[in-house]
């Protein structure tokens, strides 16, 4: 069914929901899975314009995809790491064409009215932007 799983990730207790259920999916289809995080701040935005380095936060959410991605290999999986900067929704829908990605999985945090205007929504702005299948996962409400 699926081969390659793209797995947007925020670096929130929210991934949690989408990487439970990813695991169980890819070991189901014998996908692999390609985590990705969008450093969407200054400096990741401006990274080349700027000739800037890779900033603390940058390498902070490097560590974080790499650690998340070594659960998976350890569970049994084929994962790999993509830390991209630049704006969200973009990056990646053009990481999921460049991986080969089948489907983009993804956890939503079910933001509604006024709060999903103020926030914003990636998945909404991705759905627009890829044809690659999205799954979204809605987070359970905090307790």
């Amino acid at each position: 069914m699926y081969t390659r799983i793209l797995v947007p990730l925020e670096n929130t207790r929210t991934d949690r929901v989408i990487v439970a259920h990813v695991r169980v999916l890819a070991r189901h289809c014998g996908a692999s899975v390609v985590l990705i995080h969008v450093a969407d701040g200054f400096a990741a935005r401006n990274i080349e314009q700027l000739d800037l380095r890779e900033s603390e936060e940058m390498r902070r959410d490097r560590a974080y995809l790499d650690a998340v991605c070594d659960e998976l290999v350890a569970d049994g999986l084929s994962c790999d790491a993509v830390l991209a900067c630049g704006n969200p929704a973009d990056e990646i829908s053009a990481a999921a064409a460049r991986e080969g990605a089948d489907l983009i999985a993804m956890a939503t945090h079910g933001h509604r009215g006024l709060n999903d205007l103020i926030r914003g929504s990636v998945a909404s702005e991705l759905r627009h932007r890829t044809h690659v299948p999205v799954l979204m996962v809605r987070e359970s409400p905090a307790k």
